[in-house]
């Protein structure tokens, strides 16, 4: 049964999806907070599966709240989804970079919140990998001529990886599932995983999304230099 932790300031718009979510069959115990400093005791104390994040909040904003959950070291790592009313680029890359798994719109349709709930718990990516493309051929010269934050892998964390991982982090950037990935590579669902998993953990990534970002960040994986591939799992290309 998925624990879920809903995050919004606003009570109508919080109690609502809260509402909505405890109508779905196989959801656990869904708990509540009204900011981010709320957010992170919860987190702490409830150890959610799923946080549903709005980003505008007093006194802790959703993407500080989500930075500071995921350096907790959370077994197993909480999956954060950013709320807003804006789809904006900014946001959007900005939470992908912080580590969340991607984001929803507010004022999506009840049914689409639940698909958009049940397949981020299912797959650790809500944002299809072609928009992660566009977002970084957008954002990635200028992100890197900034200093990075302390929280993530410098310039020469690719050092500390095996060509296979390598390998295994460039296919994650171009969409593949890890069953699409063993394929390619001719090895078993569980050996993706574990150079995944090995992998994500020398370079301090939270999420799937914060993966591909950083594989295009690093030129690991570069826009437009593969020919189209599947957006693999995902949920709804937002």
């Amino acid at each position: 049964m998925a624990r879920i932790l809903v995050v919004d300031d606003q009570h109508l718009i919080r109690s609502g999806i809260v509402t909505l979510l405890r109508t779905v069959d196989g959801l656990g115990p869904i708990v509540e907070a009204a900011d981010g400093e709320e957010a992170v005791a919860a987190a702490r104390e409830h150890r959610p599966d799923l946080i549903l994040m709005d980003i505008n909040m007093p006194r802790l904003n959703g993407l500080a709240a989500a930075e500071r959950i995921l350096a907790l070291g959370l077994d197993p790592t909480p999956r954060i989804v950013v709320l807003t009313t804006f789809d904006e680029d900014e946001f959007v890359y900005a939470a992908l970079r912080a580590g969340c798994s991607g984001f929803l719109l507010k004022d999506m349709p009840p049914e689409q919140l639940i698909s958009a709930v049940n397949a981020t718990l299912s797959a650790d990516l809500l944002v299809a990998p072609a928009r992660i493309r566009r977002l970084v051929q957008k954002h990635v010269t200028r992100e890197q001529q900034q200093p990075r934050q302390e929280t993530r892998p410098g310039t020469d964390a690719t050092n500390l990886l095996t060509g296979r991982e390598i390998e295994v982090l460039g296919l994650v950037a171009q969409g593949l599932a890890n069953e699409e990935i063993a394929e390619h590579l001719r090895v078993s669902d569980s050996t993706v995983k574990t150079h995944l998993h090995r992998l994500m953990a020398k370079l301090n990534l939270r999420s799937r999304a914060q993966a591909v970002v950083f594989a295009y960040e690093m030129g690991i994986a570069r826009v437009g230099a593969h020919p189209a591939l599947p957006d693999g799992p995902g949920g709804p290309a937002v």
